[in-house]
């Protein structure tokens, strides 16, 4: 059994791990020519459907206007498109193309074979102690 590790020293073990499953995240996202705030948005527009703007801003946690730089780069690129919100006239839903679905779970299937080589390395019994640690560490 490994000794106890200090908080910080923790920490430092936690985020190491982090940085190479973001490094992994990066290569995967360059691969395809989007960037890890554009794949956030996609991510949130493959779970929440057509959403506004604004909405997408909330759900990323970003200003309204850095989203809307976001939707438009992900619409220069064919992944989302905008069409008029049939609530309000005035307002317009971003929505993911098929190319931007096809994309979404590409990004899910790197991720996913990234986060397996990575933890492959784990027992049945540390992966399950891990989940279970991660989650009450992610809890509000």
């Amino acid at each position: 059994m490994a000794p106890d590790l200090p908080a910080d020293s923790l920490g430092e073990a936690f985020g190491a791990v982090a940085r190479r499953l973001r490094a992994a995240s990066m290569t995967a996202f360059a691969a395809h020519d989007v960037t890890p705030s554009q794949v956030r948005a996609i991510r949130v527009l493959d779970t929440h459907g057509g959403v506004r703007a604004k909405e997408l801003a909330e759900h990323l946690r970003i200003a309204p206007r850095s989203a809307t730089e976001v939707v438009d780069a992900l619409e220069a690129k064919g992944l989302v498109s905008r069409t008029p919100d049939p609530t309000d006239r005035r307002a317009t839903l971003v929505a993911l193309t098929d190319r931007g679905r096809q994309l979404s779970e590409e990004v899910r299937r790197l991720r996913g074979a990234e986060s397996e080589k990575l933890f492959r390395r784990l027992s049945a019994t540390d992966r399950a102690d891990l989940a279970r640690i991660l989650g009450k560490l992610s809890e509000d």
